[in-house]
């Protein structure tokens, strides 16, 4: 089918007027993995996602999806694909299963239909209720069900848990797996970092029409620090000296005359750090690895 990649963008340029969206843009997602897209509102996600779609054309870059022209092989691609935006405008005079009918038809999608209703009562929608009366929420409810009541390539997700509750977002969490698990390739554009942790393979980073990390969560982690907590039985003021620490805190006055270390460290200079602390004779010690929210703020905390 392809070279074993679901999504290669490379390059990617697209321009609205003087505003340059997206400035030599790259994303890899590969066939059967979970790829998080992050970044704030204005880095280019959506534009790249519309491209993706289709729905706007390219200035420059190459873009393949499913191993197809996005625009020269539309209708094969979305024949492939579930798209979940996160701002949803539906059909109001239709009603709930209706619409997810009429969302999945325009697939070409074969339903069996006990995997619908059971999928339905998973999200706790009612599909006897006009679109009019829904709230955000539960029009966010038809759109997903519609995504994920038949089997698919690739699912694009676009801020998909927009107005859901934590039980209807943990909920969607265990589709998704499922649907990787099935064999398909996921997109996961999100505001929500937790929610790209939890379930993410790979992670791409934009910002300003560029990308500017890319990789899995192992690998981003990998060159960034951790953070480590420690209590000492020994005088810690020695490690404010050993590279690779930084922002080092003591706590006095713990039980038997320990004391409490935290710190940033450097993964290059971990086994000279934890010599270090086997020196003072350590009790107790947790490292944490930095979370995704941690790597999303090297690129924006600074500039917010």
């Amino acid at each position: 089918m392809n070279d074993g990649t679901a999504i290669e963008v490379d390059g990617l340029v697209k321009t609205f007027g003087e505003h340059r969206a997206l400035d030599g843009l790259s994303l890899t997602v590969p066939l059967g993995v979970i790829a998080g897209f992050l970044g704030p509102n204005g880095a280019g996600k959506s534009t790249t996602i519309r491209i993706l779609l289709g729905l706007v054309h390219r200035d420059a870059g190459t873009v393949r999806i499913l191993g197809c022209d996005p625009v020269r092989d539309a209708v094969r691609v979305h024949r492939r694909l579930a798209y979940v935006p996160g701002d949803v405008a539906l059909w109001p005079r239709l009603s709930g299963g209706e619409t997810i009918d009429l969302l999945l038809g325009m697939r070409g999608a074969r339903v069996d239909r006990p995997s619908l209703d059971a999928l339905i009562e998973r999200f706790d929608l009612d599909p006897t209720k006009k679109v009019s009366t829904y709230s955000k929420g539960n029009r966010q409810k038809v759109v997903l069900v519609a995504a994920f009541a038949a089997p698919t390539d690739l699912l694009v997700l676009d801020e998909p848990t927009s107005g859901l509750d934590p039980v209807m977002e943990s909920v969607f969490a265990e589709c998704v797996r499922e649907a990787a698990d099935g064999g398909a390739s996921v997109l996961l554009s999100s505001h929500i970092l937790s929610e790209v942790e939890k379930l993410c393979d790979t992670v791409t980073i934009v910002r300003a029409g560029r990308t500017v990390e890319s990789g899995t969560l192992s690998e981003l982690r990998h060159v960034t620090t951790v953070h480590v907590a420690a209590e000492t039985a020994g005088d810690p003021d020695a490690l404010a000296r050993t590279p690779g620490v930084e922002s080092l805190t003591v706590e006095d006055g713990t039980a038997l005359g320990r004391r409490r270390v935290t710190f940033a460290a450097a993964r290059a200079d971990l086994a000279g750090i934890v010599a270090a602390l086997g020196n003072l004779g350590v009790v107790d010690l947790e490292v944490t690895p930095p979370s995704l929210e941690d790597l999303f703020l090297r690129h924006y905390g600074a500039s917010r």
